[in-house]
C-alpha cells in the first residue's frame, strides 16, 4: 500500500484553492489536480506492508494534534517535475514542528528516514507548460487545522485516487 500523512482542507477552502487550480492552468497549462486531491503532505511513507499499514491506522486514530493556522499567500513551483503549488511565503514554525513530531514518531515505529527540506504547499498542477507565476493574482488564505488523516494513494484506468484510512483525534 502506498501511504501518506495529511492534512486535508476544509470545504470552503478547498473550493478556494480549486478556483485557484482553474486560474493556474488556465496560464500555466499542464494537468490540473481535482478539487478532491487537494491537501498538504506531512510525511510521504511509499509503500508500506499491510501489517505495518494497520500499525499506522491504530496509531493515526489514538493520534491527537495540535490545532494550528497556516497562511497560504504565495505562489510556487517545483521546477524538475514542473508542479505549481500555494503555501506560505514565510517558514511557518506550527507545521515545522507537526511534521517534525510526526517523523520523530515514524522513525522510532521503523518508518524509514525523514526527508530533508520541508516545503508546505499544495500541488495545484503537475507537469506544468510555462512556471511563469508573476501574473498569477496575489492571495491570502488561512487554513485551520486540527487534526490529520493516513491516506492510500493507488492508480486505476482511471488514474490516481486517495482514499483515507484514518483520522486523527480533533
Amino acid at each position: 500500500m502506498r501511504l501518506f500523512l495529511a492534512l486535508n482542507p476544509p470545504p470552503v477552502l478547498r473550493e478556494r484553492l480549486g478556483a485557484l487550480a482553474d486560474i493556474a492552468h488556465a496560464r500555466c497549462g499542464g494537468r490540473r489536480m481535482p478539487d478532491h486531491s487537494l491537501h498538504l503532505t506531512l510525511a510521504f511513507l511509499g509503500e508500506v506492508q499491510e501489517t505495518k499499514a494497520t500499525e499506522l491506522v491504530e496509531w493515526v486514530q489514538d493520534l491527537t494534534i495540535e490545532p494550528g493556522e497556516w497562511r497560504l499567500d504565495g505562489w510556487g513551483c517545483f521546477r524538475r517535475p514542473s508542479i505549481v503549488w500555494v503555501g506560505g511565503r514565510q517558514t511557518d514554525h506550527g507545521l515545522a514542528r507537526l511534521q517534525g513530531r510526526l517523523w520523530d514518531a515514524l522513525e522510532a515505529r521503523g518508518f524509514g528516514i525523514r526527508p530533508g527540506g520541508f516545503t508546505p504547499h499544495v500541488t495545484l498542477l503537475r507537469r506544468a507548460v510555462s512556471l511563469q507565476l508573476t501574473h498569477l493574482p496575489a492571495l491570502d488564505l488561512h487554513w485551520f487545522y486540527n487534526q490529520l488523516e493516513l491516506i492510500e494513494s493507488f492508480t486505476d484506468a482511471r488514474g490516481a485516487h486517495y482514499r483515507t484510512l484514518a483520522v486523527s483525534q480533533s
